[in-house]
Formats: C-alpha cells, sequence, structure tokens
C-alpha cells in the first residue's frame, strides 16, 4: 500500500482597492486610514499573513493557503473595508426613545449620556461615551454617528443597554431607548 503524500500548500494573495480620497498607510503592523471625515487606525498585525500597501491597493498575503489562513485575511479585509468606509462616510445609528409610565428626560453632557426619571428613579442612569463617536438627542430621537463601525455600535448598544428592565411584565412595561435603525438598515 502506498503512503499519501503531503501536498505542499501554495502561497495566497489577496488584494484590496483603495478608493479614491482614501489614504492608507501601513507601519509597524498599524494601519491608518485617512480621508474627508478624519483618520481611524487599527492594529492589523498577526504572525500568519502580512500587509502591505503598494499602487493604490492593499496585499494580504500568507505563506499558506488554508482555511484558517483565507478566514484571517477575510476577516481583516472586511475590517479594512469598513474603515475606509467610515472614513469618506460616517456611520450612523438611529434610536428611539420609548416611554409610555414617566416622562423620560435624556441629555447629553461632555462626555456621557444622562437618562432621568426612568420609570420614575429618583437616581439618573448615566453611561460614559468615546471621543470619537458623536451622538445627539432630538426629542425622542438619538443619533449616534462615528467613523468607526465598531464605536457607533458600542455605544448604540450601551445606550440601549442602559435602560433595561428587569422584575417587570414586558408586556406592560415596554419604556427605554431602542435601535430602530443601524446604519441605514430598518431594525424589526
Amino acid at each position: 500500500m502506498k503512503a499519501k503524500q503531503k501536498t505542499k500548500k501554495t502561497k495566497i494573495e489577496d488584494e484590496l482597492e483603495v478608493p479614491q480620497g482614501v489614504e492608507v498607510s501601513i507601519k509597524d503592523g498599524i494601519v491608518t486610514v485617512k480621508g474627508k471625515n478624519g483618520s481611524n487606525s487599527r492594529s492589523m498585525m498577526h504572525p500568519i499573513f502580512k500587509i502591505a500597501s503598494k499602487d493604490g491597493k492593499v496585499i494580504f498575503s500568507a505563506d499558506r493557503d488554508t482555511k484558517r489562513e483565507r478566514k484571517m485575511i477575510g476577516s481583516y479585509k472586511a475590517h479594512l473595508k469598513n474603515m475606509m468606509r467610515g472614513v469618506q462616510e460616517k456611520y450612523v445609528y438611529k434610536m428611539k426613545i420609548c416611554a409610555g409610565h414617566f416622562p423620560v428626560t435624556v441629555t447629553v453632557a461632555k462626555n456621557e449620556i444622562i437618562v432621568k426619571n426612568f420609570l420614575g428613579e429618583k437616581v439618573p442612569r448615566t453611561a460614559k461615551l468615546r471621543e470619537d463617536v458623536t451622538v445627539k438627542v432630538d426629542g425622542d430621537q438619538i443619533t449616534v454617528e462615528s467613523i468607526d463601525k465598531e464605536a457607533a455600535g458600542s455605544i448604540a448598544g450601551k445606550i440601549e443597554s442602559l435602560t433595561r428592565i428587569t422584575n417587570r411584565d414586558r408586556r406592560i412595561f415596554q419604556d427605554g431607548i431602542y435601535i430602530t435603525s443601524k446604519d441605514g438598515k430598518a431594525i424589526g
């Protein structure tokens, strides 16, 4: 019986086109993307693959072509696409304030959001905001904007969980702040 011979895995390369008006620089594994809305940086250093910028393209390469390397390159490529899109047009999350039992007051002061009189509570609920995220309150609408998709989503989730209700019937107590639109896509 013959033993199976191992086939040598070949090198894999994948490239991503840099859009016009966007500048990508890579130094020591940190990728910086600059555009009209500002700049965004992220560490993309990994021992499995290499990343380089050349002739208006970002090139991802790995020594072996395996499923693991392809998944890693695909993930980092998606992160880089999000960064490029963010510096061109901001990520916008829209939220709605729902208050059926008590009038709720939501304000943004310095780097935190304050929710007063939620379910008649005397102590206001607060959450810290990141500096790279802009939060605006207009009546019963809250808008969260950032060039970083993960930062905008994180702050929107933090605001939504700030008004979480426990030990009450959710069919009756539907008060809270809820995400209605994630980057232009309606929810529900």
